[in-house]
This record gives structure tokens, C-alpha cells and sequence, in this order.
């Protein structure tokens, strides 16, 4: 669906972002201070605007409650994200998500307003722990509440050539399989007798300790 979005900084972050939503084919409206920064994008974003995000009646005149997403992505200057942020939920933005430098900064952001924080230097560090510390955990997404969602690829010959009635996945994992890829082929909401292969990733979904726990029974065995 496509969806109307505002980005506030044009940093690495906010630069990266940006390039995602416009391939996306996403309607962008960029915002910087920076006029040169603002120049590279002209002919990319839908707009591009250079102004001050601190400047209230600056950020008034551009509609950003009118947008779905507003995205604080201001770099290192923590005391103008935070301002920013305030600025914007005093206005009416329905979804503000700002970008945290730290956890402090990240717990004043979520106090002022911030519909969603995010930390992404930290958040794809963890991923990447994640994907070196279980090899067989291709993609992992924490849905909170102590849930989260697994890509995992079976290794195990124990796992192989049976169904997922037989396996029971539910029962004796505590694990929904929502999608099977096989071949390059994807399988969503696979019936339970679907047949598991080796090199098969199966998506699944359940409480986190029990996703990791069946990412280590998959692996493979010496």
C-alpha cells in the first residue's frame, strides 16, 4: 500500500532510509538544513525541502500532520531530535519515529511522544550477533511481548523427509510455521502435510526462547 512519508535529516541514516522509500515507490518528502544535502535528492524525493526542523512555524507550513510517517532522523545533535519530536506531536502527527543515538536519548524521546524509537546501529548489531552465533537463524524479528518471528533453515536429518504433522512442530515446539520456502519456491500457510527437506527455510512464530531453542535442534549434526 502505498503511503505518504516525511524524513527529517539527511545523514547516513536518514540518506539510507530515504533510497528504501523511494524504491519503494513511496510519495517522500525530505527535510534538511542543509541545502546541498537537500540538492542531491530534488529529483528523487516527491519534495525537498531545506528548512530548520527546530523551527516550529517552518515545520507547521509543511502539513506534516497530513503525512502517515514522520521520521526524526537527525544525527548526533540529540537536543534538536528531542525538540523535534515534541514539535511534531504538539501539531497532530499521528506516527513520529525517531532515531535514538543511546539508550538515554532513547527513553527521552519514547517520554516526549515518539510513537516508535529506534536505534539502528545497535539494533543491526544485534542482528548480526544473532546470525553468528546461530547460523541456521537466517532472519529473526522480535515482535515483543517475549515473541518473535523466525526465519530458520533445517540442517538436521532428523527433521528431514517428514511432514509437519508429523514433526508437530505446535505441540512439542511450541512453534506455528507460517511459510515454508523450498527451491526458491515460498509456501505460505503450508497444510500440515507439507513435506520438510533439507536446505528448507521455515518461517515461524512463537515465543522467543522457543525459536532459539528449535534453531539449535536444526542444526546440523557431526
Amino acid at each position: 500500500m502505498k503511503q505518504t512519508f516525511a524524513v527529517i535529516g539527511l545523514g547516513r541514516f536518514g540518506s539510507s532510509l530515504l533510497e528504501s522509500l523511494i524504491a519503494a515507490g513511496q510519495d517522500v518528502l525530505v527535510i534538511d538544513s542543509n541545502p546541498a544535502l537537500v540538492e542531491n535528492y530534488m529529483d528523487k524525493a516527491t519534495h525537498a525541502v531545506i528548512a530548520d526542523a527546530q523551527d516550529e512555524d517552518a515545520l507547521r507550513d509543511l502539513d506534516l500532520p497530513s503525512f502517515d510517517h514522520v521520521i526524526v532522523a537527525i544525527g548526533h545533535n540529540q537536543q534538536a531530535s528531542i525538540l523535534t519530536t515534541i514539535l511534531l506531536k504538539d501539531m497532530g502527527v499521528r506516527h513520529v519515529v525517531a532515531k535514538a543515538e543511546n539508550n538515554l536519548h532513547a527513553r527521552v524521546l519514547a517520554k516526549v511522544g515518539a510513537d516508535q524509537v529506534v536505534r539502528p546501529e545497535h539494533e543491526m548489531a544485534q542482528r548480526l550477533a544473532e546470525q553468528i552465533m546461530t547460523p541456521n537463524l537466517i532472519n529473526y524479528i522480535d515482535l515483543g511481548d517475549k515473541h518473535s518471528l523466525g526465519e530458520i533453515k533445517i540442517a538436521n536429518l532428523k527433521f528431514a523427509n517428514k511432514t509437519i504433522s508429523e514433526l508437530n512442530i505446535r505441540k512439542n515446539y511450541g512453534l506455528n510455521v507460517i511459510a515454508i520456502k523450498s527451491q526458491g519456491q515460498v509456501n505460505v500457510a503450508p497444510e500440515s502435510s507439507e513435506m520438510i527437506q533439507i536446505g528448507d527455510v521455515l518461517t515461524v512464530v512463537g515465543e522467543s526462547v522457543d525459536v532459539k531453542h528449535f534453531e539449535s535442534l536444526v542444526e546440523k549434526t557431526k
